[in-house]
């Protein structure tokens, strides 16, 4: 996936915007960054693999080497970045968030000009951030070349470009992930933040402002912010932005993550209760850490106590979605997760889950937790069924959608994985019902039941054509 944040003040920037990019390091841990400008015009920069440690280990001796008043830092899908580029607009520096699905085709016709070349090869693809750098460079100004990439990229991207003057601020055309703009007022020196995650601002000093719009531009310098290129008016956020990859403590579009999960796991129990199917269990459990807030809402509404038969090992294993190898993520996802014995013999569990994605990860815990003697495990995801991968974000670098536990599951009953799609992701059809029953099975499930795509958009309080669904129903 990937975080951006940036930071503009009258003095020295550098320990906010280590702190604030560190605040993103949930949406990553390939590759982080940082560059900054001083004053009289000189750039600074350092780049590190953050793929076996964390991002401030890495960084914590480079920041008393950083020096200026204005920054930019991200963590990074792949690629290193920030990368300094010298061009006709002059010296800046970039960043990038999002995927650009149409790579090849831009660089083709780059190269047709026979004026452009490609530098940064990461596991051997062109670097997004550096051909976004090359359709910017073939306008006037920041502003028109932010509007071409807005025109020719498929996909989304979100930039940061810090020039010696100021930092301008992009977010992707239809708005799929989120940037944010925030001030710190002092007396001598008031600064200006700009973030993927508002989960930065608060220990940092920094109050909201207001979010930019899908496609918005803004240029932003000690003195203040100006819109460059206006919002338009459609927007598609990526509504997972809520139930899985966005950290509890943040809002976007004035929708907080932690109580949207409250509400998502309210609404499965309410439908559980609505359809007389609720489970008799002991107790209500969220497989951490994002299944945690939709657990707590679904023990408020259904009354039982909420308990924690698996505790995360926090202070050195990552995220497990975040590795490419498959035996590393599996490896992740069970080191990371101990159990507590006492709280699973005998138990009758009721377990939400953000999601299930490719479902291997949670057929391992599900296996350790009947060999731990569960008596029963009911089971309620905070989503639909994931039938189609991303085409917008690099929310997982997967290269097909047979991957998926949905996708495998229909072409068990149907012989291939895209037979009657509409049918599959449809709760109301019987053949909904079969593969939902099929999985329930493959897991060894007492029961198992996902949230309705009704259900979870009203849990996030948006219009739903203001939402990004693709993952679920496969809709633009």
């Amino acid at each position: 996936m990937g975080g951006l944040f940036g930071v503009v003040c009258k003095r020295r920037c550098t320990e906010d915007l280590f702190y604030g990019t560190d605040y993103h390091s949930h949406l990553g841990t390939m590759r982080g960054g940082m560059a900054t400008v001083e004053t009289g015009g000189e750039f600074h920069r350092f780049i590190h693999d953050i793929t076996n440690s964390q991002f401030r280990t890495k960084f914590e001796h480079d920041v008393e080497r950083l020096k200026g008043f204005m920054g930019i830092g991200v963590i990074s899908d792949f690629d290193d970045q920030p990368l300094l580029i010298a061009s006709h607009l002059g010296v800046y520096a970039i960043a990038t968030v999002g995927k650009v699905a149409n790579a090849e085709a831009l660089m083709k016709q780059a190269f047709h000009r026979r004026a452009v070349h490609i530098s940064n090869m990461a596991l051997g693809e062109i670097s997004p951030t550096e051909l976004v750098a090359t359709l910017i460079n073939q306008e006037d100004s920041f502003a028109d070349g932010i509007r071409r990439v807005h025109d020719e990229i498929r996909g989304s991207c979100s930039i940061l470009v810090l020039t010696r003057e100021a930092l301008y601020v992009a977010r992707d055309r239809w708005g799929r992930t989120p940037l944010i703009l925030g001030c710190r007022k002092g007396r001598r020196n008031t600064a200006w933040a700009v973030t993927m995650e508002t989960t930065a601002f608060p220990n940092l000093g920094f109050e909201p402002v207001r979010d930019l719009g899908p496609g918005e531009c803004v240029r932003v310098t000690p003195d203040g912010f100006e819109t460059v290129v206006p919002p338009q008016h459609l927007m598609k956020i990526c509504a997972f932005l809520w139930i899985y990859y966005g950290y509890p403590a943040s809002t976007y579009e004035g929708v907080n993550v932690e109580e949207c999960r409250n509400r998502c796991g309210i609404m499965l129990a309410k439908r559980d209760a609505g359809e007389g199917e609720r489970p008799v269990g002991d107790f209500v459990c969220g497989i951490p850490d994002s299944g945690v807030g939709h657990a707590l809402g679904y023990a408020q509404e259904s009354r039982l106590p909420y308990r924690r038969p698996f505790v995360k090992y926090t202070p050195t294993w990552p995220r497990s979605f975040m590795p490419q190898d498959q035996t590393i993520r599996n490896l992740i996802a069970r080191m990371k997760l101990i159990p507590v014995k006492e709280l699973i013999k005998g138990k009758r569990l009721i377990f939400c889950e953000d999601s299930i994605v490719r479902g291997t990860q949670l057929r391992d815990t599900l296996k350790r937790i009947r060999t731990g003697g569960a008596r029963e495990i009911h089971l309620r995801a905070a989503c639909p069924p994931l039938a189609f991968q991303c085409p917008y974000l690099n929310f997982s670098r997967s290269k097909s959608e047979k991957a998926l536990a949905v996708r495998r599951t229909i072409e068990k009953l149907e012989g291939r994985s895209d037979a009657h799609l509409e049918e599959y992701v449809d709760p109301r059809t019987d053949r909904h019902r079969r593969m939902v029953e099929t999985i329930r099975r493959a897991m060894r499930l007492d029961s198992l039941k996902y949230q309705t795509l009704e259900d979870m958009i009203q849990a996030i309080g948006l219009p739903a054509c203001h939402l990004c669904t693709f993952c679920w129903n496969g809709q633009e």
